[in-house]
């Protein structure tokens, strides 16, 4: 590679800075600019609802890479500084500061942003999003304090991060609510049957679960004091976490004309509709070849698998991305993995029972072929989900259930 070459990645996480490392281990020796809007260097995000959260981790464990990686790998690492227009046509892109750069390649990770209430008072001092490790300090502070005061933390919406979020402020000690639209947690993603065993292990932790209802008014006279549900549940508390989805950064791509549907879309190699621009992580709907259509996920997983295969594209590697969808969860006790992508099923089936913690859950079409598959404090069955998956073949249901059948023979 000449060195006249200059890559450009615009997002400080996960997806941009194995993005960047990975242009380094291919042997590419040209300039490579890394645009992050935070102060800090790249970080992953999922400890920020757990550990991080819980203060059972600090900022270095959460790091992508340690804090010589950059200077020693000749990385350029650009804190603070929010790019506000790419130009295509120029190859260049500038910054809030007035700064532009050019590029020769162009990687947007800029990730998403979380979904905002619109209800009176929800500008209230106590209202809380978790998106980024400036939110996750001030939000340990505030439960810490609500926890010692005896006061309530209510949580809107109990997806991936509202139920993380409740199991993590539960063990710290304050008291929870939990409000949510569904009949049970993580219902759209998992169904009723697993999303009632999550109801189940949040009650069991002590939290006040309200399902069914929505959100009508946060009162206060300058900070929260009180819950309106739709009910009309009056709760009283001190902290809100609103936590009901994000929305994926596209301003950048949408301003240039690139094709966006809930995301930058990309083919199979991570390159959007624009020569030279590439797109990677929460902010990317990309070409998944197995299931021949396009995927937009916000998963660790995705993350870090796309970033580096956006980066050897950039290198004209020419690298298809043909992971199967995966993500993990942990809330007190109750670690998982979820692997495939089901978003819709016919049928249910448990290997063991979940009363007892130690489960296996499968989704499965109307034909018995697996879709996508979830191991909840059972280990090293990953790998064998995905081959069931990978495989597009009806499996025997009695022995799919039966926990004496090892799964790998099933494939």
């Amino acid at each position: 590679m000449s060195n006249k070459q200059t890559f450009i990645v615009v997002g400080g996480g996960l997806a941009g800075a194995k993005a960047v490392e990975t242009l380094r281990t291919e042997g590419f020796d040209g300039d490579i600019i890394l645009f992050t809007e935070e102060a800090v260097r790249p970080y992953q995000r999922p400890p920020l609802s757990k550990d991080y959260l819980r203060r059972e981790a600090g900022f270095d464990q959460c790091a992508v890479h340690d804090e010589n990686f950059y200077t020693a790998n000749n990385i350029e690492l650009h804190t603070s500084s929010r790019v506000v227009e790419i130009n295509p046509a120029t190859s260049k892109v500038t910054l809030a500061s007035g700064e532009v750069f050019c590029y020769t390649k162009l990687l947007l990770a800029t990730g998403s942003v979380p979904r905002r209430l619109m209800i009176p008072g929800a500008e209230l001092n106590g209202v809380n999003y978790l998106r980024d490790i400036s939110d996750a300090d001030n939000l340990t502070d505030v439960v810490t304090a609500t926890a010692g005061a005896k006061r309530r933390v209510v949580i809107v919406g109990s997806g991936w991060i509202g139920s993380e979020v409740a199991a993590s402020i539960r063990e710290m000690g304050a008291e929870v609510s939990v409000v949510e639209l569904a009949s049970v947690p993580l219902e759209r993603v998992l169904g009723t049957e697993v999303g009632s065993f999550y109801r189940d292990l949040h009650i069991e932790h002590g939290v006040d679960m309200h399902f069914g209802v929505g959100i009508e008014a946060i009162r206060g006279a300058t900070s929260v004091e009180e819950v309106v549900l739709s009910d009309g549940t009056v709760l009283d508390c001190a902290v809100v976490v609103v936590g009901i989805g994000v929305f994926p950064r596209t301003e950048l791509a949408e301003a240039v004309g690139l094709s966006v549907n809930n995301g930058i879309v990309t083919d199979e190699y991570l390159k959007t509709s624009e020569r030279n621009i590439y797109a990677a992580g929460d902010v990317a709907t990309v070409f998944y070849p197995f299931y021949q259509t396009h995927i937009h996920l916000e998963h660790w997983s995705a993350a870090i698998n796309q970033g580096p295969i956006a980066a050897r594209n950039m290198l004209g590697i020419s690298d298809i991305y043909e992971q199967i969808p995966y993500f993990y969860s942990d809330q007190y006790d109750v670690g998982m993995e979820y692997t495939g992508f089901a978003p819709t099923w016919d049928q249910i089936l448990f290997r063991g029972n979940p009363a007892t913690k130690q489960f296996i859950t499968f989704w499965l079409d109307k034909t018995g072929r697996v879709l996508a598959g979830m191991n909840v404090n059972v280990w090293e069955v990953a790998p064998a989900i995905e081959a069931l998956i990978r495989s597009c073949k009806p499996v025997d249901l009695e022995q799919l259930v039966n926990p004496n059948v090892d799964l790998a023979s099933l494939v």
